[in-house]
């Protein structure tokens, strides 16, 4: 019978759905700075009614479910340009440090050092017997020699430890994916008996959030509400079981190789964006091919100052001398003759061997304005200048890459905010309206307890 008794049950009802919406406001409160934290929504809805001959009657109020605010698709959106920022973030501070390696322009950078070289050689064409001019083109042949190899170290020792940051990117999603499979395996049981897990979710979707920084990531939810993480085209998550990635190296000295790879397949992931794309990129591209414009400009000096060096005579009377060491393979190696370290006599300044003869002197001093660079279409000073050109316009070109994809990222970020992130201010409202239904079903419980006590304790007494 529709009677007091279901009034109890309505008015108890009532106080219980406001009481969960009121734990769950302060859940969301309570929660407003915590990173990858998505606010939570109790769905209310009418209970089952009450059927009766008289007709169909209200029994009060359920929680029926706790939405989850998230949007997949802006959370696609999300992990994709967090994807490209993090390659171009990667790049732009690489670029950078490479400008750093060059100095220029500066006083003491290599193109000021490659100009007193030059003008070392014309100040020795001006007095090809003075031995001070002599001394002067050994001492800055030694300080262009050494600009190479600072080159050649730094940018070598910059490669090397590209692969260290490599590592820690490995190590890092590999603790990633191991976190994901975990809270995979709790969520399944959770959620085994219909339950949602939601605060588990936000974790696991804020550990996919950070993955994504790294490399690029596809996600395939379950129906047992456990995901796939793939990179590129391959499982690197599934369910519970980890694929880990590995770093292996082959070879050794100038031939090594360091590869990426999955531990048990030995398959290559196709590592497309995030900043391991562009670590791999720097490291397999971007530093050998300015290591190998700086060992052309070496091998090529050496070849083209040789060639005129040894048709020359010196002090000595001596021809067929090498100024550099003939056998130079690039930047790291190059080096004066031990000859010429010696003694600067060696030095070929004359063609004929007579007092006064500057010749050689010229034709090397020369070589500063010949096109020798570049199949004969740049100097020596061009080919460096635009060295340093291509470095500038790439550094450039990843710094208003990496701010451009901020600045949509932070948008896409703003509209996921918007639907998931905490209002303190929405929930402030919320918390008064639950706080005023529950004060009215804490009303009804006690207007349904009068009524029972009328009717015991008031209702059949004869004689009143």
């Amino acid at each position: 019978m529709y009677g007091i008794n279901i009034g109890f049950e309505i008015g108890k009802r009532a106080l219980l759905a406001q009481q969960y919406s009121l734990n769950l406001t302060g859940h969301n409160i309570a929660n407003v700075n915590t990173p990858g934290f998505t606010r939570q929504q109790a769905i209310l809805s009418s209970s089952r009614p009450f059927v009766s001959a008289a007709g169909i009657f209200g029994t009060g109020v359920d929680v029926v479910d706790v939405r989850h605010l998230r949007s997949i698709f802006l959370d696609e959106q999300y992990r994709q340009e967090t994807q490209n920022l993090g390659k171009w973030q990667m790049l732009s501070s690489s670029w950078s440090q490479i400008e750093t390696i060059y100095m220029e322009p500066s006083d003491s950078g290599f193109s000021t050092v490659l100009d007193n070289f030059w003008s070392a050689w014309s100040d020795l064409a001006a007095s090809p017997d003075d031995q001070a001019a002599r001394v002067a083109v050994r001492e800055q042949a030694t300080l262009l020699t050494n600009a190479f190899h600072h080159f050649a170290t730094q940018l070598s020792d910059y490669q090397k430890s590209l692969d260290d940051d490599i590592d820690k990117r490995i190590s890092q999603i590999n603790q990633i994916g191991a976190q994901i499979a975990n809270l995979n395996s709790q969520i399944a049981s959770t959620e085994l008996n219909g339950n949602i897990a939601n605060d588990l979710r936000d974790t696991r979707d804020y550990l996919i959030d950070e993955l994504s920084q790294y490399v690029n990531v596809q996600v395939i939810e379950k129906p047992t509400g456990e995901v796939s993480v793939l990179i590129g085209a391959m499982q690197f998550v599934d369910g519970i079981n980890v694929y880990d990635l590995e770093t292996t190296v082959k070879g050794s000295g100038a031939n090594i190789v360091h590869t990426i790879q999955f531990k048990n397949s030995k398959v290559k992931p196709d590592i497309e964006s995030g900043e391991l794309s562009a670590l791999i990129d720097l490291r397999d591209n971007i530093v050998p091919d300015r290591i190998r414009e700086l060992d052309q400009m070496a091998v090529t000096l050496v070849r083209s100052l040789n060639e005129i060096h040894r048709r020359g005579i010196g002090l000595d009377g001596k021809t067929g001398q090498d100024f550099f060491k003939a056998t130079v393979t690039g930047a790291a190696d190059i080096n004066l003759d031990d000859a010429i370290i010696e003694d600067v006599a060696h030095i070929a300044a004359s063609l004929n061997g007579e007092a006064g003869d500057n010749t050689i002197a010229l034709e090397i001093a020369g070589l500063r304005s010949n096109l020798t660079m570049n199949g004969g279409t740049a100097t020596f000073g061009d080919y460096y200048n635009a060295i340093v050109g291509i470095v500038g316009v790439r550094a450039k070109e990843a710094s208003d890459l990496a701010q451009n994809q901020q600045t949509l990222l932070n948008h896409i970020d703003e509209n996921r905010q918007s639907l998931e992130g905490v209002s303190l201010d929405e929930e402030t409202t919320n918390m008064l309206k639950y706080q005023h239904a529950y004060q009215a079903a804490a009303r009804v419980i006690t207007t349904m307890d009068e009524a029972l006590n009328t009717v015991i304790n008031n209702m059949g007494l004869v004689g009143r």
